[in-house]
């Protein structure tokens, strides 16, 4: 009996690893800025603090929501088209079974094999091989609203934790700095793992993360920088 060696294929994290990076980036990212841009309007530590806390709260709870409803209006998509396919092949197998047999045709096999090889299939489960071939959903593609959101809170949580303990220890003098500083280098190590996860390359990962990261807290700050004068 041949033996069937186990392969890692990096698709096989594609949901909740999308979540996760973007959660934990979103984490830092948002709610460092937040912090840049108060501290960078006053020198009030109560003020910094409580903004690090809304962002970090409101951030993870909007992205979990977000998550939600995003990965669910895919899972009833998913889901309509599977139950049109179900009766598609309930009121026209033979119709059907030709359509997946063209699929394989298109795909390099002979129309004789084809044929063949989408009888087999449809016997054993044709709602699954037309799900897989025709519409593309399969157990690892399937939308999982929940699993999704849980990572997408969690991820901000964990990456929203690290602005909101730099707010309350660092210097109020060094504030903006420290916050960026800190936050550019936990991307970079981010952008790294996540890279490393997904078996994508490291420095373009790293390099993208660090000066997008950078704009949006340059903007931050400017934007808390002008609104200091003005009220001065």
């Amino acid at each position: 009996m041949m033996e069937i060696s186990e392969e890692k294929h990096y698709v096989t994290r594609m949901g909740w690893l999308r979540a996760s990076v973007l959660g934990a980036n979103d984490g830092i990212l948002s709610t460092t800025s937040i912090v840049i841009g108060v501290a960078a309007a006053s020198h009030d530590r109560n003020a910094v603090v409580l903004a690090a806390l809304a962002g970090l709260i409101a951030g993870a709870m909007s992205m979990a929501a977000g998550e939600y409803v995003s990965v669910s209006s895919q899972a009833d998509s998913e889901s309509s088209d599977l139950k049109r396919e179900e009766a598609e092949l309930s009121e026209k197998p033979e119709e059907e079974l030709t359509e997946l047999a063209g699929i394989y045709v298109s795909r390099g096999l002979e129309p004789e094999l084809a044929l063949q090889v989408a009888t087999q299939l449809s016997n054993h489960n044709a709602l699954e091989a037309h799900a897989r071939d025709e519409l593309g959903i399969n157990d690892i593609t399937t939308a999982k609203p929940l699993q999704a959101a849980m990572a997408s809170l969690a991820a901000f949580v964990f990456g929203g934790l690290l602005p909101f303990v730099v707010s309350i220890l660092a210097p109020l003098a060094y504030m903006v700095y420290i916050q960026y500083v800190l936050s550019i280098i936990f991307l970079m190590i981010l952008g790294a793992v996540a890279a490393k996860t997904g078996g994508s390359i490291i420095s373009i990962a790293i390099s993208r993360i660090a000066f997008w990261g950078t704009a949006a807290m340059a903007m931050t700050a400017l934007v808390g920088h002008i609104f200091s004068l003005s009220v001065t």
